[in-house]
């Protein structure tokens, strides 16, 4: 294969966007868990602890470390990917990727397929319309996290499946759209958890990596940011991605804790990072190791012929990637080339 045959880098190498400003985020926000602990009874707070959602607040636990640095310079290695639900970028001479499949190994999330992921159809009932009237929101917008917040000082008298409710609606407003704390959230979503069962077996995977994904794709790196949804889990893509760099600047977690994202505590702070993520080139490339599970899992998603030519060279037997695949001139920045 040539270098015509895959895509193009995004920035041309050597003038990628400089890291001079850090990568804001909402996740995780540091007055939400504290609320959400204060506010829920022990039992409760258990229950929601060892749920499939508890997994952010076992996360926040950790104290992970962000490393904005790390995460810009894998966003400026990208090349061109033409699929809405899909990052590539290149260290080196090697592609990795982030997708739905790495994003579901990161977060241990059901990502599972739905035909109305959007839920269209949910009536509003009188129920909903109680719930709502309690947290003090409007009965048609999804509560905001600051709103969240509030109603935990509020809530000591509500029943159990209502401060159940409001445990799960924290991580939804606060890790799965991470949006800006006085946004509201989606509220056809957020009217799930009048189904605490049915709330708890969604598939919030798809709804959290649709949210980051989206916000990624729409930011200009060489501007102040910030990006929304649960962007931690670029962090740990590039650690799952160079695991030989994971091993000295990410502080591994002992007994290989499962999912990928309570596997680190990160660190930052690092000099040089482009050049030690560049050094430590021991890559896997994607999660997928069938050639059939390397394509698009969204049924209004045509595949780009380009990245198909990664594919397909991945699970080339012999092959390997070399510079020569890859030109230096991209698709941005391509009058800034260093020697």
């Amino acid at each position: 294969m040539v270098a015509s045959e895959f895509p193009r880098r995004l920035y041309t190498k050597g003038g990628e966007p400089a890291p001079d400003k850090s990568i804001g985020y909402y996740a995780d926000d540091y007055r939400l868990v504290p609320a959400l602990k204060s506010a829920l009874q022990e039992d409760e707070w258990e229950e929601i602890y060892e749920s499939p959602l508890g997994v952010f607040l076992k996360f926040h636990d950790l104290d992970f470390s962000w490393a904005s640095r790390l995460v810009h310079h894998m966003l400026t290695f990208q090349i061109v990917c033409k699929q809405r639900y899909e990052i590539w970028s290149l260290i080196g001479t090697t592609p990795v990727r982030f997708s739905l499949h790495e994003f579901e190994e990161i977060t241990g999330l059901n990502c599972g397929y739905v035909d109305d992921l959007a839920v269209t159809d949910l009536e509003l009932s009188d129920d909903m319309r109680a719930f709502w009237e309690l947290m003090g929101v409007d009965v048609e917008s999804g509560q905001s996290t600051i709103e969240i917040i509030e109603a935990c000082s509020n809530c000591s008298s509500w029943s159990q499946d209502d401060r159940l409710r409001l445990g799960y609606l924290g991580i939804y407003a606060g890790f799965i759209v991470a949006t800006r704390p006085g946004l509201s959230t989606n509220v056809n979503h957020a009217r799930l958890v009048m189904d605490l069962k049915g709330f708890k077996e969604f598939p919030w995977g798809r709804i959290a990596f649709q949210h980051l994904i989206k916000s990624v794709k729409e930011k200009d790196l060489s501007k102040n940011i910030h990006i929304e949804g649960f962007v931690q889990a670029l962090q740990v893509w590039v650690y799952y991605a160079l695991p030989d760099f994971a091993a000295e600047f990410g502080e591994p977690l002992p007994n290989d804790p499962t999912p990928l994202m309570l596997a680190y505590k990160a660190s930052r702070g690092h000099k040089n990072v482009k050049a030690n993520m560049l050094k430590h080139a021991r890559i896997q490339c994607c999660v997928a190791k069938d050639l059939a599970d390397m394509f698009p899992l969204w049924d209004d998603e045509e595949q780009d012929p380009d990245i198909v030519k990664i594919v397909n060279a991945i699970h080339e037997l012999y092959f390997k990637f070399s510079k020569n695949h890859w030109p230096l001139e991209g698709v941005l920045g391509a009058h800034i080339v260093k020697a």
